[in-house]
């Protein structure tokens, strides 16, 4: 038997699926997990599956964290995101933090995205709680239009890539609206590397921010582990590709 084998992400229904199905090689595998619960299971199934497909490392490291088909794995404000031809995307009618179910602490996230005119998102990084904002539970990387309508006058620490209200971001490389943009995030330590479509955009050792740009408290900017996912504001924004590596 392969090892691509399904189990669906709820718990309740894990000794069902395989009872009288599961070949004997798999029967230890099925007694295992019936053991299991709430965060430990999730933990568990993170690093097999997501909706069904094994969720293996790539010859790079990189796992899979978004299966194209639903939300499993992710929390939070699940009414605001949805899947549609593959693509996770923002609803333009919701808002809220959508976040995968474990924490992370050091990192490699690389994912694509897709921009519409005045879109507006975010990666939440590192942060203590699920909701709420990146500037009071850990800290926000911008995903924006930079050429939208609505922000020709910000801060040059709210434009895309920025680590909000933090460090400013290297502007003008981003696709225009429409097209496929290629971000790499690195959270390693104290540092924090943006790299948008091939170019390294931001690269902060968060030791040495003594001061923030916006003048504003950050209490979580040096969180040592917490949520990782997006932060919709009311547009829409495609995702794929979501792939992380863990920094051990």
């Amino acid at each position: 038997m392969s090892n691509r084998f399904q189990v669906p992400w709820v718990s309740g229904f894990i000794a069902k699926h395989w009872e009288g199905r599961a070949s004997a090689r798999m029967t230890p595998v099925a007694n295992r997990l019936r053991g299991m619960t709430g965060t430990v299971l999730a933990t568990a199934l993170a690093g097999m599956v997501w909706g069904g497909i094994a969720a293996e490392p790539d010859a790079e490291g990189f796992v899979s964290v978004f299966n194209g088909q639903d939300l499993s794995g992710w929390i939070g404000a699940t009414q605001s995101y949805a899947v549609e031809n593959g693509v996770l995307y923002s609803k333009p009618d919701g808002a809220g933090n959508l976040m995968l179910a474990k924490q992370y602490a050091d990192f490699i996230l690389r994912f694509d995205f897709l921009l519409t005119p005045n879109g507006n998102n975010g990666v939440a990084v590192r942060m203590k709680t699920v909701s709420g904002g990146g500037t009071l539970n850990g800290m926000e990387l911008q995903i924006l239009d930079d050429d939208g309508d609505q922000y020709k006058k910000l801060k040059d620490y709210q434009y895309n890539g920025s680590i909000y209200g933090v460090t400013p971001a290297k502007r003008g490389f981003l696709k225009p609206v429409g097209q496929w943009n290629s971000q790499e995030v690195r959270a390693i330590g104290s540092r924090i590397t943006v790299v948008l479509n091939g170019t390294v955009i931001v690269d902060q050792d968060l030791k040495e921010v003594k001061e923030t740009p916006d003048g504003r408290e950050h209490p979580c900017l040096h969180n040592a582990k917490g949520y990782l996912g997006f932060m919709g504001h009311h547009s829409r924004v495609d995702f794929r590709n979501i792939r992380i590596k863990e920094i051990q």
